[in-house]
């Protein structure tokens, strides 16, 4: 179970606009089936939030309302998807790609000396920031040929890139009317099995994403 709440800690200080004194920071919780926290995340900043299905991407789920992308690589299947179908200005979201070896095939993972360790480099965007690439961990791999060890990934793995869609006025004015937004990257990596390595690879990633508006006013109903 997710529930949302607003945390204690507020917008305070100087240079902070009378209107927004006192906001709070929002939170999310994760329950169990008991009631019990699990899990929690918070804001730094109240005008950002983290998505339901980045939060869930997070803790191992996927979003079952996303379509994902299969591509049949060298030495390896990749699957990736998006966490959220679309998204809105102060939305931290992510896109997650999904690796499997093909047997008996590993793939180099970040601090393994002398390969082409494996990574995802996203095209710049205007008005999306990306936070730090998340990489699960790796496991030593003993090479007899070299008798070398290095980190690697020998099971199916994911990475996980969260990113922020601005919501500065700057940002707000240049995404007006705009319905999608368009997302790209490279996913880089070299693959060996016990007893040769290949060539690194690069292949191309894209991802859409439809737009909604941030809702800064509140509805009114009738009594």
């Amino acid at each position: 179970m997710i529930a949302d709440f607003n945390t204690y800690a507020s917008v305070t200080g100087l240079g902070a606009a009378s209107l927004v004194k006192g906001t709070p920071y929002p939170g999310t919780f994760i329950l169990d089936r008991q009631g019990r926290v699990t899990s929690r995340f918070f804001e730094e900043f109240y005008r950002e939030r983290i998505t339901a299905s980045t939060i869930l991407m997070r803790l191992g789920g996927v979003s079952a309302h996303v379509e994902a992308t299969k591509i049949s690589a060298g030495h390896v299947d990749i699957t990736t998807y998006p966490s959220d179908p679309v998204i809105a200005p102060g939305n931290r979201f992510a896109v997650a790609v999904n690796i499997v070896p093909a047997q008996r095939v590993h793939v180099y993972a970040p601090g393994a000396q002398g390969y082409k360790n494996v990574k995802l480099e996203m095209a710049p965007q205007p008005f999306v920031r990306m936070l730090p690439l998340t990489y699960p961990p790796s496991k030593i791999y003993f090479f007899k040929p070299l008798h070398e060890r290095v980190a690697v990934y020998q099971e199916p793995f994911t990475l996980l890139q969260e990113m922020v869609l601005e919501v500065s006025p700057e940002a707000t004015k240049a995404l007006a009317g705009q319905t999608e937004l368009k997302l790209s990257g490279m996913l880089q990596y070299q693959a060996c099995d016990d007893k040769q390595c290949f060539n690194p690879a690069s292949v191309p990633l894209s991802w859409t994403l439809k737009l909604t508006p941030n809702i800064t006013e509140r509805i009114r109903t009738s009594r």
